[in-house]
């Protein structure tokens, strides 16, 4: 082989090298992935339909029927996971009285149920997985017709109670919160407070998830999106300020908010260990007119996402069930595709999994602005982790969705990046630890 063609190789082989690499997989995550269940799934949901109505202004003291009931048995399920792990989780109920409201026509209270998983580490550290277990029918303040929500949102809670009993069996680094709030039909209130308590409490929430509408109607299964659910991220923060927005405006970030880097976390990760179910990035913060329980998390300054399954169909949401002209109303379970619902619950695994193990994103990363070059100048500080094992730096061309291109710079607390002009790319900062395990990416912000 000529000179000139094992240089040209040499180059070939110091380019791929920086392209993103697809890192082992933890043999761990995998056993849990393997132990989502469809079947508990799909137990649960039907479990919570049968109390027939689960809206929020329902009766609380009824064993059978109504918000109250759905609460106990959430609450009892949490317990009995608990107990199977040797009561490695805190299990509670936040409740609070709601005031007379928009949605809301007597004070009334409203409970949150808890299970809290401790991490083994770095237990100030916490990732929060929610789904909303109220329903509704055709009117939000209807407490006695019949509103089953199946989809939206026994789905979402049954995910959550799936993650619970299966991540309940393993030790990570970091706190996860696997909660199921109420009052989401009524103005997402039960998220809201919640978020509330922990922003004055000023816990550390570095990502929250809302599983929402993640049933996989069976009616859109000839869908060519079938195999995939949405994860919804805002780019400008709710909670910007107006010194931020116009360093944004300036030099650009409208689509590297942390909230918008946990998408691309969350992506990246299901992309290692799903081969036939994928996530699907949509850039805004939720549907035309709609909300969810991410959104109290993002107003209070919380990195946070809701996930969503891909076609809707709104003949069976909010609806009474009924049959008219022909044509089922109604969100009963029939219309649930309880696999794909596993199938979201696994993607929530891998990435709450991933992120609780791994180190805690880079803090105060910078991109240096004091001197005129075509390099990037970042620093950004040392983590404290025992374990950490150094720092990624990541880029790709701004016109790109995800990270394309990375470099291990070591254990430092600075990088140039050597003819890399800023100007041209953007830039993240994320932490490794000695296993592997690699944190969210962490967007640096202009420092002199």
């Amino acid at each position: 082989m000529s000179r000139k063609l094992i240089a040209v190789f040499g180059v070939l082989i110091a380019l791929s090298a920086i392209h993103i690499a697809q890192v082992k997989v933890d043999p761990e995550v995998e056993k849990m992935i393997r132990a989502v269940s469809a079947r508990r799934i799909e137990a649960d949901i039907r479990k919570l339909v049968s109390f027939g109505t689960r809206n929020t202004l329902s009766v609380q003291d009824d064993p059978a029927r109504g918000i109250g009931a759905a609460r106990d048995w959430i609450f009892a399920e949490f317990q009995k996971i608990s107990a199977d792990c040797g009561n490695c989780l805190t299990v509670e109920k936040q409740s609070f009285v709601q005031p007379k409201a928009a949605r809301i026509p007597e004070p009334t209270t409203l409970t949150n149920v808890i299970a809290t998983l401790k991490g083994a580490t770095d237990p100030a550290r916490t990732y929060v997985v929610s789904g909303h277990y109220d329903s509704m029918c055709s009117s939000p303040t209807n407490a006695t017709c019949d509103a089953p929500g199946a989809n939206d949102d026994a789905s979402g809670t049954a995910a959550v109670i799936e993650l619970a009993r299966v991540m309940s069996k393993y030790k990570f680094d970091a706190t996860i919160v696997f909660m199921a709030v109420p009052g989401e039909e009524q103005g997402l209130l039960g998220a809201a407070h919640y978020a509330e308590q922990a922003k004055q409490a000023n816990t550390d929430i570095e990502a929250m998830f809302t599983n929402d509408i993640v049933g996989g109607v069976t009616t859109m299964k000839n869908s060519p999106n079938r195999n995939r659910v949405r994860v919804f991220s805002e780019g400008v923060p709710s909670n910007e300020t107006e010194q931020q927005a116009n360093t944004r405006r300036s030099v650009g970030g409208e689509n590297d908010s942390a909230s918008r880097q946990l998408a691309r976390y969350i992506k990246e990760q299901a992309d290692r260990y799903l081969k036939n179910f994928s996530v699907w990035m949509i850039y805004r913060r939720d549907r035309f007119g709609r909300g969810g329980d991410h959104i109290p998390f993002l107003e209070r300054g919380f990195p946070a996402v809701r996930i969503t399954e891909v076609d809707e169909d709104y003949t069976h949401q909010h609806q009474n069930v009924r049959t008219e002209n022909g044509v089922f109303y109604g969100d009963t379970p029939e219309f649930v595709d309880f696999e794909y619902t596993a199938n979201v619950t696994r993607v929530n695994l891998i990435s709450l999994a991933s992120m609780a193990r791994a180190p805690a994103k880079p803090k105060n990363v910078g991109i240096v602005t004091g001197r005129l070059t075509n390099d990037t100048d970042l620093k950004w500080d040392a983590n404290t982790e025992s374990d950490i094992a150094g720092y990624e730096v990541v880029w790709r061309e701004t016109s790109s969705a995800e990270w394309t291109n990375s470099q291990a710079v070591g254990n430092v607390t600075s990088f140039t990046a050597k003819n890399r002009s800023k100007d041209n790319y953007f830039f993240g900062v994320r932490a490794v630890d000695k296993a592997g395990n690699k944190s969210p990416v962490t967007y640096p912000r202009p420092v002199r």
